[in-house]
């Protein structure tokens, strides 16, 4: 189980149903709304300051989570990962990872994919260094000039 602030409304499942068929078909590709209405004024606030996270640091002390990994998913998310599905869970989730950190406005969930499985071939404590440094920039708000990243094709 993973911790986390509740920052959608209870029913926010049953609210899926009152999708329209672009925001559907965003959602299926993502699991993500670009304007989720789903989430509450509060939710906003605390995703926005990333508080949402802060119950995340119980899973950590409990082993659940490590600080740097790929992000956890849902069973349902893992299905996208095809016969790589089993190499992704082989590592802990982390609280931060390379996608966190790397993730444009327009990244594709196939895009995130890679990223998260581009982390766990490479997955070295320098990296994971590097992107505590980068996720600190980026719940900071430090504009990115100031921060190391590495190139996109990196990942590819």
């Amino acid at each position: 189980m993973i911790y986390k602030f509740r920052s959608m409304y209870s029913n926010a499942d049953a609210m899926l149903q009152n999708l329209t068929p672009e925001q559907w078909a965003e959602y299926h590709s993502n699991y993500k709304l670009r304007d989720d209405f789903r989430i509450t004024r509060i939710g906003r606030f605390l995703r926005k300051t990333n508080i949402d996270e802060f119950p995340q640091l119980l899973n950590i002390l409990t082993g659940q989570m490590s600080f740097v990994g790929p992000r956890p998913v849902v069973l349902e998310e893992t299905e996208k990962y095809g016969v790589r599905r089993d190499y992704l869970l082989s590592v802990t989730p982390g609280l931060t990872g390379y996608w966190q950190v790397h993730r444009r406005p327009d990244t594709t969930y196939e895009q995130r994919i890679e990223m998260e499985l581009y982390y766990v071939r490479n997955r070295s404590m320098v990296l994971d260094v590097q992107l505590i440094f980068q996720t600190a920039a980026v719940v900071l708000h430090l504009p990115s000039k100031n921060v190391p990243r590495l190139t996109d094709s990196s990942w590819v």
